[in-house]
């Protein structure tokens, strides 16, 4: 029996089936997340499915999470998708059920779940939701878990841009496409920002600093974030605009917590940047990673680091 098929068995087995995904989410957790309990909804109708996790009025066109007591975890099967560690882990009860599966497309350096099943190559964890329906003849797709799942890889993909992107990838999109939904409302949806938000792209086009080596970096403040009326989850959506820029080779976006810490958002072009990242208590994927600094002693540290890490893969690369 493949991983795939032990996962169907699993939810076969369970009358309660609770689903968590990652802090902070993006498209790929929370279509992943609501696109997986939309086909065992649409397959188990008579189980108890559930999405947990913080809600963000940003993804409310995505769908929106449960609120749950803490005895619904008693004989659950648990599932987390798109998390590559327990800390970040959204809603820390995840543990707490019969069973846990941790389905994922980070590197497996948190291994965790009873069951696992982790594929570095997928594009997303939701191009790998669609490959779990489509092992099991059994499970059902919804028209609405198609619109989640397609949303889940058109943002894990940087809208097909990514290297992660494969012929599978563009095979999978194209399945889903198939169904009633609309492809261009989520493009639209996707690319969509307001005004608070247009204003702190241009706070970064202005403000980030390009080293000589083609790294570059911003530091977002808490003051200049809440000037803005903005939120810590709404500056994710600033993470691509570097890469626009054609010198960029790989850069970092510090943003400062409520607790003078940052959380360091680091993208790449080329160098793999998740060694980094480990180094500063994060990780992630070679091109796509996170991490946490401490203080300013810290951020030059990881600016440093990047810089040098930039300088060696141009080196090698003439």
């Amino acid at each position: 029996m493949n991983i795939k098929q032990e996962i169907y068995e699993k939810i076969n087995q369970y009358d309660t089936i609770i689903i968590h995904r990652h802090q902070h989410p993006d498209p790929d957790a929370i279509g992943s997340q609501m696109g997986l309990a939309g086909i065992i909804k649409a397959t188990f109708p008579e189980k108890k499915i559930y999405c947990v996790g913080k809600q963000y009025k940003g993804f409310d066109w995505l769908g929106k999470t449960d609120e749950i007591s803490d005895d619904v975890y008693q004989n659950a099967l648990v599932i987390a998708v798109d998390t590559a560690n327990q800390p970040r882990v959204d809603d820390n009860r995840y543990n707490t059920g019969k069973y846990l599966i941790k389905i994922d497309h980070h590197p497996n350096d948190n291994q965790f779940g009873d069951l696992m099943w982790v594929n570095t190559e997928a594009s997303s964890v939701s191009e790998m939701i669609y490959d779990l329906y489509d092992a099991n003849e059994a499970l059902k797709m919804s028209d609405n878990s198609a619109r989640l799942l397609y949303a889940g890889i058109v943002g894990d993909t940087g809208r097909f841009k990514y290297p992660a992107t494969t012929s599978h990838t563009f095979l999978v999109a194209s399945n889903l496409a198939q169904y009633d939904f609309s492809t261009n409302i989520i493009a639209e949806k996707e690319d969509e920002i307001d005004i608070p938000l247009s204003h702190l792209a241009a706070y970064i086009y202005q403000n980030l600093e390009i080293s000589e080596s083609g790294s570059a970096h911003v530091i977002l403040t808490n003051k200049l974030v809440e000037d803005l009326h903005l939120g810590d989850d709404s500056t994710s959506a600033m993470v691509p605009l570097p890469g626009n820029i054609g010198s960029v080779v790989d850069w970092a976006i510090f943003v400062q917590q409520k607790d003078e810490s940052y959380r360091i958002r680091l993208r790449s072009k080329g160098p793999a940047i998740n060694e980094l990242a480990k180094e500063h208590g994060g990780g992630g994927h070679p091109l796509a990673s996170g991490a946490v600094a401490k203080d300013d002693i810290e951020i030059k540290q990881v600016v440093n680091q990047l810089d040098e890490l930039t300088k060696e893969y141009v080196e090698k690369r003439k």
